[in-house]
């Protein structure tokens, strides 16, 4: 026992802190008022986002209560982006945290008060593509005779129809693809996406996108953050046609066009008609007609001009003038030919005449030498000898017979005398 301010109490009655905590939980746990509480007030405190959770305050507008919240795995809970001083509505259950001592409300469904979650999450996503210039992006210039034409939309709606009717009636040489989607749900943005990357690849001119009327849930997907920066960064000019007139989607937005129905759209995918054309072919052939015809009125007046000039009726004067001139020259021409020939002529008799002396002066020398050299040669020349009455003998051979030994008898021989050649045969040897 314990005395306290002299009353005596018994230590078996003093609990835990943990012992309390406790046992508060489980009367929070417990009590059916607190299992399921649906709360509205301001978001403060909000804490760092980056996790897969989401802790802030919700408080009394005017500051005098507050409590801790908590939401699990909040992205795919929410619909809109928690702000600072955003009054909200939730409903979660009250929980007391033991290590602390603590209590909060861990929720299970948050939105904006006072107006819906999808109308505050499309504007607030609005909000940022806008900040980023997405929807003030340079628009791509619709081609003005499109040759193939796509159009992404429930393949059993009515819009693919009045699109062709339209297409087919305005610019009938334009091909028309239906690309099937399914534009309403939770597979509608996959397919959207498929199919917008098929656009650039297939190689089309202009793109059609869109779905007939309803409310904005049913036209959400043409709200996806995803879906609105494909749309963004297509190559191919796109025309979007969600909806009635009234309704308006980010994909409006980004799109190169909007229009109001599918008929709007095909109209709009085709800016020059058949129509058009065969107005265009008639007014510049009719201006063709009118400026060839001044043209022939203009060239008519100018060759009146030159026919009714003096010089074409009497076209002799317009070459007297050259013809003396011509005739002046031919005669300059004649005399200025003949003194060159004249001189010419003069001038390969001068050369002739110093060609030839110079041809004696160099030859001389050459000549004196070569009969010096010929008075030489002849004095050594075997037919000077031979004239002498010498005679060369050869055997059968062709060589020179120096030796009697190089004989025998009956050998034949060739003899070679001053005045020519005789054939011989060896009788003998001669003995004096």
């Amino acid at each position: 026992m314990h005395c306290l301010g002299g009353t005596f109490v018994d230590q078996s009655q003093y609990v835990s802190v943990s012992a309390l905590t406790k046992y508060l939980s489980a009367k929070f746990d417990r009590d059916p008022h607190l299992g399921k509480v649906y709360l509205t007030g301001e978001i403060s405190n909000l804490g760092n986002r980056r996790s897969r959770h989401l802790y802030f305050s919700i408080k009394d507008p005017e500051e005098k209560a507050v409590i801790r919240a908590a939401m699990f795995s909040y992205a795919s809970r929410l619909k809109f982006e928690p702000e600072e001083g955003m009054k909200v509505q939730a409903v979660g259950r009250v929980q007391l945290y033991e290590p602390a001592g603590s209590y909060s409300i861990i929720l299970e469904q948050m939105t904006p008060a006072g107006v819906g979650d999808l109308f505050l999450a499309l504007q607030q996503l609005k909000d940022k593509l806008s900040k980023e210039g997405l929807f003030t992006a340079p628009k791509r210039p619709i081609p003005a005779l499109p040759k193939k034409i796509a159009v992404i939309t429930s393949p059993t709606g009515a819009v693919v129809e009045d699109v062709a009717k339209t297409v087919e009636r305005r610019l009938p040489q334009a091909q028309v693809v239906l690309l099937p989607a399914v534009v309403q749900g939770a597979g509608a943005v996959p397919s959207l996406l498929k199919q917008l990357e098929r656009v650039d690849q297939l190689g089309f001119d202009t793109v059609i996108i869109g779905r007939g009327g309803g409310s904005i849930e049913d036209l959400w997907a043409f709200n996806d953050e995803a879906l609105v920066r494909r749309v963004a960064a297509l190559k191919t000019p796109i025309i979007a046609s969600v909806g009635h007139e009234t309704d308006n989607t980010l994909v409006d937005l980004v799109a190169d066009q909007r229009a109001a129905t599918p008929t709007a759209a095909a109209e709009l995918a085709t800016p020059i008609s058949k129509q058009n054309l065969l107005d265009r072919v008639l007014e510049l052939s009719a201006r063709l007609n009118l400026a060839g015809q001044k043209l022939i009125q203009k060239k008519q007046q100018d060759l009146k001009y030159v026919i009714d000039r003096p010089i074409m009726k009497q076209p002799d004067r317009l070459y007297a003038a050259y013809q003396q001139e011509v005739d002046s020259l031919e005669k300059r021409l004649l005399q200025a030919f003949s003194r060159k020939t004249e001189q010419g002529k003069y001038q390969e008799q001068a050369l002739r005449e110093r060609l030839f002396q110079q041809k004696g002066q160099l030859l001389r020398p050459y000549q004196e030498h070569l009969a010096l050299s010929a008075a030489k040669l002849d004095l050594v020349s075997p037919l000077k000898i031979l004239s002498s009455g010498y005679t060369i003998v050869r055997d059968e051979k062709g060589q020179v017979v120096k030796s009697t030994t190089d004989l025998a008898a009956g050998q034949p021989v060739d003899l070679t005398f001053a005045d020519g050649q005789l054939t011989a045969k060896i009788l003998g040897e001669k003995h004096d």
